[in-house]
Order: C-alpha cells, then structure tokens, then sequence
C-alpha cells in the first residue's frame, strides 16, 4: 500500500506516545491505514492523481490518529503532499526548508476576516506563476485559529482565502459556525482555483467514498464491528 507524509507522521506520534489514544469509536476494530471500520475499508479504492499544486499540512496534535481526519485524504490522492506536526516555537526544519524552496509560492489557507490589515490576501491563483504550495493548519477550527495566530514562522506569507458558498458535505465532526468546511472540501475548492482540475476531481470522489464508509460503519448503524485495543499516543 501507498506510504504517505501523513502516515509517516501517525507513526512518529505514536511511536512518542505515553497514554491510550481514545477517539470517538475507539472500541470498533479499524484499518490501521485508512483508520474505518474493517468491514468498510477503502484502501483498496485509492488511486493517486498528479497535480501542479502541492500541499502541506501543518497537524495539530493527535489529527493524524483521528478517524474522522480528512486531511490525510490529500496525501492519499496527492502522494507528494508533505505533512508535519505543529510547534509554536520549534517547527521541523523541514518544513522552514519547503516553505522557503524558491520552486513553490507558499500561501496559508484560511479566512481572509482573521488576517491582518497589513497581510497580503489572495482570492486567486495565477495560472502561470510558481506552482503553488496551499499550507493547510489542519486540526479543530479552535486549534486551527491557535495554530494561525501562533506560527511567527508562517507571517510573512500571504493568505489565501476561498469562498465555499454552499452546505458543506462534512458532517462527520460538528461545525462551530457558518463558512467553516473540512481539511478536503477546501483542499477540491484550491485544486480546482490553481487548475488542477483532474486532481480535484480525484479528490472529491475520495472524500466522497471516505464519508460514505465513515457514517456507514458508525456503531450506531448495523453491522458495526467489535471492540480492539486502544491506540497509544
């Protein structure tokens, strides 16, 4: 099977760990790749797309163990997508080296409304500058905001907002607001903005299928599965 930034990352953080990791759902027998129930497993449906832009998930905390994650659904179609684990104060070195690679024009994702006056803000992508590379906070929308305000090493970069006018899709974790959609949906909205139409396409028949199983193997849906082992984190 495919290995990805994301997973790569998952086993990092558990390989760290000190305490049971108890996520919603812990005692359903899951895939330890795709993390759904067994009997709903999506790993053999995977297929990767080539894409102009790149991603780069900045995670917070345990998201990489999260069933209901929907960022490492980008690594699984975009297997160049790159991944990291959020620090105020100590970011990998890696991720300082890909945001300043002169290959790529960095930009954040998030909200246009939360940057400040002076912050550049992009609605678009141009078609024949640098490949973009879409830096995506990934974890709740209250640790996304932390991790927006508290990265002094992603400042200087533009912010790039899009406008998702419809009901979001996702309903696997609760939104706390209006205009807020997960990790994937802003991930097709960007694919498609930069032109990667293919790898927009790839993606949301992903995210599709993903939310299809997910809900389908929630223990309170027949045929759910037995209890196994909590993970450690």
């Amino acid at each position: 099977m495919t290995e990805n930034a994301v997973l790569r990352l998952r086993a990092e953080r558990l390989a760290r760990a000190t305490r049971p990791f108890l996520a919603r759902g812990n005692r359903i027998r899951r895939c330890q790749r795709c993390l759904l129930p067994l009997k709903q497993c999506l790993c053999e449906t995977l297929q990767t797309v080539a894409a102009r832009s790149r991603f780069c998930l900045v995670m917070f905390d345990t998201e990489p163990m999260k069933p209901s994650n929907t960022g490492r659904l980008i690594a699984d179609v975009l297997p160049d997508t790159a991944a990291f684990q959020w620090s105020r104060t100590e970011p990998p070195q890696a991720l300082i080296d890909l945001v300043n690679d002169p290959v790529y024009q960095p930009m954040v994702v998030f909200p246009a409304s939360y940057a400040d006056a002076q912050r550049k803000v992009l609605t678009t992508v141009m078609p024949h500058a640098k490949p973009p590379l879409f830096i995506m906070l990934d974890g709740t929308w209250t640790e996304a905001r932390k991790m927006f305000r508290k990265s002094p090493y992603l400042d200087a970069l533009p912010v790039i907002s899009v406008d998702l006018s419809k009901t979001s899709a996702y309903r696997l974790r609760e939104a706390h607001g209006d205009g807020q959609y997960c990790t994937a949906e802003v991930a097709i909205a960007l694919l498609e903005l930069a032109g990667d139409a293919q790898a927009s396409q790839g993606l949301t028949g992903h995210f599709t299928l993903f939310r299809e199983r997910y809900l389908a193997g929630k223990p309170h849906h027949q045929g759910s599965v037995t209890a196994t082992e909590p993970e450690s984190v």
